[in-house]
């Protein structure tokens, strides 16, 4: 998977950034040559294709379904395939060959099912379900799922290949026992609006999450974004770039397993904990957070020896509840090095091994805060940065944990001219 290659990059990366923040001071050829390679490695054309930021499909030769009630759809040959009308108790089901792209556009699609997904998986190399514009399309499951043989199915739309949602319409999904949407491998949206609402995870993914635009409503009981693996701990990465996210979760709003990287975007997040993962690097957007837990946090949850919240930029404002709460909350490093942050909480950083805050502006409960300390026992007092070191430090490779790099330009990523393959 093209994520696997991104995360051996930013581990590299990482690696380099520690190593450099161990040394008392460090050549101005040192940080320039760190941020010429991260910011190489930031080039989203590996995590978004030209397919996967078109919005609309090539239709010349597409095949036009009307669905009905009670009768399965099976598409088994890769090409574009226009579906419409209301049905019960219908599965949408994709088994083509190992290598076929299959194009699935929703042209004003209603579904409820009892116990089964709306779309079903088995097998492709990648599955495209495109909303068509000015159209409104609902998938439902009302109970809870039954098992295909060994499969466990868990979601409204249950994918076991690579799976990209892009489109200019429209796609309500409730869950009432389970997932929203379940990717075995990759998850990657593009476009679209978006509500959902699950019992379960909102969407979820085992090898990663990549958003470049969108709109999402979220609610769940669980998490809003989830990226895991529970056989490899090594995998299970967020990337966004851009969209506009409301989500009121009921544990997590968003998190990786390994790496959750926020280049833009703006988020209204209402959960227990608003973002966690091993790594968490901020290098844009808006982020509106409130929290009964912890607002950010960094947590040994992959296999990276660095756990480290990093915030390179942005516009970041955390409200915590009342108790044992820290707005950043980091169980190894945390770096601000730029954006703005207003955090309203009883403990505003909580870190365990090193605090630093080196740029950007801080307000903590009304006042302008110049330096951190830390809550947490034994994590000691934190630190100015040096003299001449620029705001903005930090990595900006997705996931990078570099410290010493310029962060990655804002806006919608992906939109590179140099895009991968389909």
């Amino acid at each position: 998977m093209r994520n696997r290659r991104l995360l051996a990059i930013a581990g590299t990366l990482a690696l380099a950034g520690s190593l450099m923040a161990g040394c008392a001071s460090g050549t101005a050829t040192e940080t320039t040559a760190a941020a010429e390679t991260s910011t190489a490695a930031a080039d989203t054309s590996e995590l978004f294709s030209n397919r996967d930021l078109a919005q609309t499909a090539v239709s010349t030769d597409a095949t036009q379904i009307t669905l009905t009630s009670g009768s399965d759809v099976t598409i088994s040959e890769e090409g574009v395939y226009v579906l419409s009308g209301t049905a019960q108790n219908t599965t949408i089901i994709v088994d083509a060959p190992k290598d076929a792209k299959v194009q699935l556009v929703l042209s004003g699609v209603s579904m409820t099912n009892d116990d089964f997904p709306a779309i079903y998986v088995k097998e492709a190399d990648k599955v495209f379900v495109t909303t068509a514009a000015g159209t409104e399309n609902t998938l439902s499951v009302t109970g809870t799922f039954t098992a295909d043989g060994s499969t466990n199915t868990d979601a409204v739309i249950f994918c076991r290949s690579d799976l990209t949602l892009n489109g200019e319409g429209t796609l309500t999904i409730t869950s009432a026992q389970e997932n929203g949407i379940s990717g075995k491998d990759e998850v990657t949206i593009t476009g679209g609006t978006y509500t959902i609402t699950s019992k379960e995870d909102a969407i979820e993914a085992h090898d990663a999450i990549n958003i470049a635009d969108g709109t999402f409503t979220i609610t769940t009981d669980k998490d809003g974004l989830h990226s895991e693996d529970s056989d490899d701990p090594t995998i299970g990465s967020i990337y966004i770039g851009g969209g506009t996210f409301t989500i009121d979760a009921g544990d997590d709003g968003i998190q990786g397993t390994t790496l959750t990287t926020i280049d833009g975007g703006t988020f209204t997040i209402n959960a227990a904990e608003g973002i966690e993962s091993t790594i968490v690097t901020i290098n844009g957007g808006t982020i509106d957070i409130t929290a009964s837990d912890d607002g950010i946090n960094a947590a040994q949850k992959g296999t990276s020896t660095d756990i480290e919240i990093i915030i390179n930029g942005g516009d970041i404002t955390i409200a915590m509840g009342q108790g044992d709460t820290d707005a950043l909350d980091s169980n190894g490093s945390l770096y601000i090095n730029g954006g703005t942050l207003t955090i309203t909480a009883q403990s505003a950083f909580d870190y365990e091994t090193v605090g630093e805050l080196n740029g950007g502006t801080v307000y903590v409960n009304g006042s302008q805060v110049t330096e951190m300390t830390a809550s947490m026992m034994g994590g000691g007092r934190g630190q100015m940065g040096g003299q001449g070191q620029a705001p903005g430090a930090g990595g900006a490779a997705p996931g990078s944990g570099s410290r010493g790099a310029a962060p990655a330009p804002g806006g919608t990523a992906g939109q590179s001219g140099n895009a991968g393959s389909v």
